[in-house]
């Protein structure tokens, strides 16, 4: 029979996890690994790229250096070669959390992975390969955006909450509803939490022009410690333009540099924009769909390299917050 003692049972094996996260280049990184040394814990990536081995220059991966400091997990852990997906980083991150000895810090902006590993994701059946072929099909011949119009027709909730040029998001929903006769929006209407977690959010939320000169200067310095050697390494696998690491903020540029497409002040400036322009998604996206409830969200409104630049008094609200919510 399930009473009291059972549900007290249940919440006494509850773990704690913390968040951080924001757009690209706001310190999260920093702020992370100052957590983690203060609390004793774990940095876990939460950012899709970051994931590929090729590109620690080009994603600002934590350096050598840092991941001595404390442990880090689910860094540079795949090859370009082999895509990440959603479910897979979900599943990963979920097993490094339950191995760490201490407080578990999810570390990254990927939105959509941290959705998904907090509300948890549906049981999709595995599309039929001709459907899925049928959707790639579409995406090559029409394009992106032509690919969403059918989807809007088709399955108007999904194709609202996807960017009409997210080709590969866009032929994955029309792949499920077309194999499964209901929208992708439906099918993660029916996700569950991880239960055995509690989650809490450092949401940074730094001002635009912060940002801004944050991103040029780190892209001046990602050029000037290798990362045009990084991408031609790349290059050199002759791998399919579409999988994700070859379109990391950042490679499409520089790898139009490297054929003579572009001149070198071009490529970055071009890459500076479009990350730019990427953050403003991130920012919008936290702040109207955080993962957690605002009773678990922690926002920091300026720019932070880590712990180390605050005040006593924002140290001390963080770990207030920290404690508080638990």
């Amino acid at each position: 029979m399930g009473g009291p003692d059972q549900g007290q049972e249940s919440v006494a094996q509850t773990r704690q996890a913390l968040i951080v996260a924001g757009p690209t280049c706001s310190g999260k990184s920093a702020l992370a690994l100052g957590l983690a040394q203060s609390l004793g814990g774990t940095v876990i990536n939460a950012d899709s790229m970051q994931v590929y081995q090729e590109l620690r220059i080009v994603t600002a991966r934590p350096s050598p250096e840092e991941e001595t400091r404390v442990p880090h997990r689910l860094y540079g852990v795949r090859p370009a070669a082999a895509p990440g997906s959603m479910a897979w980083w979900r599943a990963e991150a979920l097993r490094e959390m339950a191995a760490s000895p201490g407080m578990p810090i999810l570390c990254g902006g990927t939105g959509l992975y941290l959705d998904a590993l907090v509300r948890g994701i549906a049981d999709i059946p595995e599309p039929d390969p001709a459907l899925r072929e049928e959707a790639r099909a579409l995406l090559a011949e029409e394009g992106a955006p032509a690919l969403h119009a059918r989807l809007a027709e088709a399955d108007p909730a999904t194709a609202a909450n996807l960017r009409p040029s997210d080709g590969q998001r866009v032929a994955r929903a029309w792949e499920v509803w077309r194999s499964t006769g209901q929208g992708l929006s439906a099918w993660q209407a029916t996700a569950h939490a991880p239960a055995e977690w509690q989650f809490r959010m450092i949401r940074l939320d730094p001002p635009r022009d912060a940002l801004r000169a944050a991103i040029a200067q780190r892209f001046q310095a990602m050029v000037e410690q290798g990362a045009l050697v990084e991408v031609a390494s790349l290059l050199k696998q002759g791998l399919d333009p579409s999988l994700p690491a070859m379109r990391a903020l950042g490679v499409p540029e520089l790898a139009a540099h490297l054929r003579g497409e572009m001149g070198l002040d071009d490529a970055i400036s071009q890459a500076v924009l479009f990350t730019g322009q990427y953050t403003k998604r991130q920012a919008t996206w936290f702040r109207n769909r955080p993962p957690v409830d605002q009773t678990h969200l922690h926002t920091i409104y300026a720019r932070t390299a880590g712990l180390e630049q605050f005040s006593e008094s924002s140290r001390a609200e963080i770990f207030t917050f920290i404690r508080e919510c638990g």
